[in-house]
């Protein structure tokens, strides 16, 4: 597993304030495709305009200019439909239906299309570390929504007062709003 950890100067002074700081990002190692994922992405927010430019500004160079990504809006409160990043910009596109709520899509002019397991900004880094590692280990064919269920399933939440002893993570999730949905009947994501 490839972990890159970078600062990359700000594109605007708006989009990546002074002391930004460094992206959460593994990579799957080059070498033939397989999985469902090609590596995470673990954002400090869920504000696509303030996050998207530090994720694009270190892939460009690595997979050629990034020209689009899309989102299921599920767990993003906006999508605006242009992102501007370190001289062009990115349009944004969302489904609602067709893609996994926990997974970005990437597209290049020049490389082609990538699939990153969004880690939700407010995990721990523990378990993002395990996720991490999941979603860039070619052994593993799960999508984003199923890792987070099963991250969710082995490592339960600590009982507080206001929640019954031996609630999950995934109970804790659903309970608050969250909504782990499966993917589709007959339908095996990514590529």
């Amino acid at each position: 597993m490839t972990v890159l950890t970078a600062r990359p100067p700000p594109a605007t002074p708006i989009t990546k304030p002074s002391g930004y700081p460094p992206l959460r990002l593994s990579l799957k190692p080059p070498g033939p495709l397989s999985g469902l994922l090609d590596g995470a992405w673990w954002p400090r927010s869920r504000d696509l305009t303030r996050e998207l430019p530090a994720l694009t500004d270190l892939l460009d160079p690595l997979w050629g200019r990034i020209t689009r990504v899309t989102v299921n809006p599920t767990h993003w409160p906006v999508v605006p439909r242009k992102v501007p990043v370190n001289g062009h910009v990115v349009k944004v596109g969302w489904y609602k239906d067709e893609q996994d709520p926990h997974q970005l899509l990437v597209l290049s002019y020049h490389v082609g299309r990538w699939d990153l397991l969004i880690i939700p900004p407010e995990t721990g880094a523990a378990a993002a570390g395990r996720l991490m590692a999941a979603a860039c280990d070619p052994l593993i064919v799960r999508t984003g929504s199923a890792l987070l269920a099963d991250e969710l399933d082995r490592y339960p939440v600590a009982p507080t007062e206001a929640d019954p002893p031996g609630r999950t993570q995934a109970e804790a999730w659903e309970a608050e709003g969250g909504a782990m949905a499966a993917p589709p009947v007959g339908t095996t994501g990514g590529r």
